[in-house]
């Protein structure tokens, strides 16, 4: 094997992974989640506001483990909380439908999710319960709930952690594999992007990717410490057709292979996805 090898956006030599393998050893007691935490406390390894990087030093573990490098103990399951439901309020009427142009609606405006207010429980209701893929969030994050001019609801977006690899993407961005672990923290993924099922408004969908697009870098600053560079996005073929994007000038670069992010034994066939990106800055 060479020595450093790359891994979660560390570069990590033969000694650091020899101490980290007797490390683990010592503490036999402690939970996955538990090592995660004191290794970032070990290497000071926070983000930009000196929050701990506690789920990339999860991530970090697994990948060393999937490599033979480490062994890590056995996840807990007793004392794992089931997912918790998203429900709607029990006395909350079906919305009317929303059929106009897109003009009568503006000015359209999006607000960004804080957990624990109310339009955060809206806006996750409204991913659980509509989106096909349901409300699922990785890494550093970023939701927007969307109202028209009347206060009324009528989309959701969330942006998240971007793929780990990407043929087609790093091949368009011309990363090598040192420029890909640096880039990845300037990337932001949109993982869904919901119109809610009652509206019915042409060019709602496009005019709101542009209005995040043109917000998301400082929202992100302000959240997490560092700006972005580029937005992805993988849209299933066959679903989908990608309009929207099209027309908030993404560019599609090419396709996904069909293979499960989880697939390492190439095995596990899912549908190919169009693969777009959006770039922030200039």
């Amino acid at each position: 094997m060479q020595w450093p090898i790359s891994c979660q956006g560390r570069l990590v030599g033969e000694e650091e992974v020899r101490w980290l393998r007797g490390w683990i050893e010592k503490n036999p007691q402690w939970s996955r989640r538990r090592l995660a935490g004191e290794l970032c406390r070990e290497w000071n390894w926070c983000d930009g506001r000196g929050r701990l990087k506690d789920f990339a030093a999860r991530s970090f573990f697994m990948k060393l483990a999937e490599r033979g490098l480490i062994s890590l103990p056995e996840i807990r399951t007793k004392h794992r909380s089931t997912r918790r439901r998203i429900e709607a309020g029990a006395d909350e009427p079906s919305p009317p439908p929303v059929c106009a142009s897109l003009v009568e609606l503006e000015p359209v405006g999006l607000e960004v999710i804080v957990a624990g207010t109310p339009a955060a429980r809206r806006w996750g209701f409204y991913l659980e319960r509509h989106h096909y893929l349901g409300l699922r969030i990785v890494g550093e994050n970023l939701g927007y709930l969307a109202t028209d001019r009347f206060g009324r609801d009528v989309a959701a977006l969330l942006f998240g952690a971007p793929a780990w690899r990407c043929a087609s993407r790093d091949q368009y961005l011309g990363w090598s594999e040192a420029e890909r672990t640096a880039g990845l923290g300037r990337l932001a993924n949109n993982t869904r992007f919901l119109i809610l099922p009652h509206v019915r408004v042409p060019h709602l969908a496009s005019h709101l990717l542009g209005a995040a697009a043109r917000r998301i870098n400082a929202d992100w600053q302000a959240k997490y410490a560092h700006g972005l560079d580029w937005l992805e996005t993988f849209v299933e073929n066959g679903r989908f057709r990608g309009t929207c994007y099209r027309a908030a000038n993404w560019l599609r670069v090419g396709d996904t292979r069909g293979r499960g992010r989880q697939d390492r034994n190439h095995t596990l066939r899912v549908p190919p996805k169009a693969v777009y990106l959006y770039r922030l800055t200039q």
